[in-house]
Order: C-alpha cells, then sequence, then structure tokens
C-alpha cells in the first residue's frame, strides 16, 4: 500500500446502517441472533464431524472445512458491523478495512475452490467408484484443502496489494456497512 494513500485517507465511514435510532437495537438483536446461531450451528457440525468416526469421509471433511469458512465469514465481517449498529460513529480505519478486505476475498475463494473440491469428489464416487479410496484418500483430501486454502489467500494478497494502490484521497464513504 503506498504511502499517499494512508495520509489522505486514513478511515472509512460507513453508510449501510439506517438513522433511525429505533430500529438499531432490534436490528441489532435480530443479526446478533442471526450470529450467534451460525457460530454454533458451524462449531457444532465441525466438532460432530471430528468425534463421529463414521463420518471421516472425503465429503463431510470438505463440509467440515465450509462449516469453517462459514464460521470465519461471520466472525469477520459481523462483530464489526454489530459495533457499528450501536455506535454514533460508524467508521472503520484504513487498515481495519484492507484486513477485512484480504480476509473476506481470501475466503471466498477459498469457498469457491472448495465447491469445486467437493463436486470432484462425488464426480469420483459416482463414476469411478473401484477408485474411490484411492483418488480421495485422507492425506490426498488434506492436500486438496490445503491446496484451496493456500490459493485463496495468495489470490486475497493479489487483489488486495493492487487495491491498496489506488488513490483514496476523494471519498472515504462506502455505501455498505462492511468494507
Amino acid at each position: 500500500m503506498s504511502s499517499e494513500n494512508s495520509n489522505t485517507v486514513s478511515e472509512f465511514v460507513f453508510l449501510g446502517y439506517p438513522d433511525q435510532p429505533e430500529w438499531k437495537i432490534p436490528i441489532f438483536s435480530l443479526f446478533l441472533l442471526i450470529y450467534v446461531i451460525t457460530v454454533v450451528g458451524n462449531l457444532g457440525m465441525i466438532l460432530l464431524i471430528w468425534l463421529d468416526t463414521q463420518l471421516h469421509t472425503p465429503m463431510y471433511f470438505f463440509l467440515s472445512n465450509l462449516a469453517l469458512l462459514d464460521f470465519c465469514y461471520a466472525s469477520n465481517i459481523t462483530p464489526r458491523a454489530l459495533g457499528n449498529l450501536l455506535s454514533h460513529r460508524k467508521a472503520i480505519s484504513f487498515l481495519g478495512c484492507f484486513l477485512q478486505m484480504y480476509f473476506f476475498v481470501a475466503l471466498v475463494t477459498t469457498e469457491c475452490i472448495l465447491f469445486g473440491l467437493m463436486a470432484y469428489d462425488r464426480y469420483v464416487a459416482i463414476c469411478n467408484p473401484l477408485l474411490y479410496p484411492s483418488v480421495m484418500s485422507h492425506a490426498q483430501c488434506i492436500k486438496m484443502a490445503g491446496g484451496a486454502f493456500t490459493a485463496g489467500f495468495l489470490n486475497s494478497l493479489i487483489h488486495t496489494t493492487l487495491v491498496g494502490t489506488l488513490s483514496f484521497c476523494k471519498s472515504n464513504e462506502i455505501n455498505h456497512f462492511f468494507c
């Protein structure tokens, strides 16, 4: 990121929040409830897959990775959005915005790759059932998931670095509730 950006814009202001004070608490409560259900559901699914040996198959391995990604999505955006919902100043620092964007893009990319890996898993299971245990071994699944996470985070690093070179000297307003 160039020093020009951080000198001219030090924070971004979110405009995607309601201005009516009577809506803040109901909206906060609703989104907090959704966040808690998301966290408990995804962590519960990961724990269940980890504890039950009958679920130690490639399909459930990739499903637990998707649950982890969903938990990370929620934890990347929701706590900050909930805090901004109740505060008078709805802003995020320049670095905080770029970190949020980095993790969001990384998780989106990783999720897309994992969906492709899950489709490949089902393809092999249906079209080559005799080769399935050797093609989709546990070690191979770990390599595939590791590759998905590596590709997702490298892709995000490239995109975030390129966005960081842009000039943000005119407007620091974001017409949304996250970066």
